[in-house]
């Protein structure tokens, strides 16, 4: 089984999740992970060159996915629009069509680095996209829905039990991150409170919405 890992600290409880869970050598082998970012994880997906992966919402459409998502109840800190030119993020197909969606001009800024640069530019102006979402239709953005094209029972049996609640990110994890985005260990905890993973009745009619309206913008 061939998974694609998204390698951004708003998975990180997943990723520890999945290292714990399958501890067996032999399906470790059978497992095996590429890294990259979400827009490229879409097309990777789409050829069908990996299994099974997080791919973004706007690419959901005809696809199959468990009820396991990347979710943004409110804030959620990682996907900014900085008001001005117009300037779409390659990383990020669903961040893009949320600006346009929502009518917002300038730049979109995901992941990682939106993280960072939220943190180091308290003064700037910016558009949280997931809040200005939840501000007008009163629903959770999902941002990603975990996929399969084959697998399917090995990802169902794997991932049953996952529960961010139960995870505990180990400190040198932390340090990694911390290390490798210039953010602090605090600072990413507080932003995984802000994230959720599962897709229940309400995220699966914002999702649908999020589709409806994109088509709707020719996206």
């Amino acid at each position: 089984m061939i998974f694609a890992k998204i390698d951004f600290i708003n998975l990180l409880p997943f990723h520890v999740y999945l290292k714990k869970t399958i501890q067996s050598t032999q399906v470790k082998a059978i497992v095996e992970y590429k890294k990259s970012y979400p827009s490229l994880i879409n097309k990777k997906f789409k050829k069908r060159k990996v299994d099974c992966a997080f791919i973004s919402s706007i690419q959901s459409k005809n696809e199959k996915y468990l009820n396991l998502g990347i979710v943004a109840k409110q804030e959620v800190l990682s996907v900014l629009l900085i008001q001005g030119k117009d300037e779409k993020d390659f990383q990020s197909d669903t961040s893009n069509a949320l600006a346009k969606i929502l009518n917002l001009q300038g730049k979109v800024l995901i992941g990682d680095k939106a993280l960072k640069f939220y943190h180091s530019n308290s003064k700037k102006k910016f558009i949280d996209l997931a809040k200005a979402w939840q501000d007008k239709y009163n629903l959770p953005f999902v941002f990603a829905v975990l996929a399969f094209c084959k697998h399917q029972s090995l990802l169902v049996k794997y991932t049953k039990k996952f529960n961010k609640k139960h995870i505990k990110i180990p400190s040198y994890i932390l340090k990694q991150y911390s290390k490798k985005t210039g953010i602090s260990n605090q600072n990413i905890l507080s932003y995984l409170d802000k994230i959720d993973y599962n897709l229940g009745i309400k995220e699966k009619r914002s999702l649908k919405l999020f589709l409806k309206l994109s088509k709707n913008k020719g996206l």
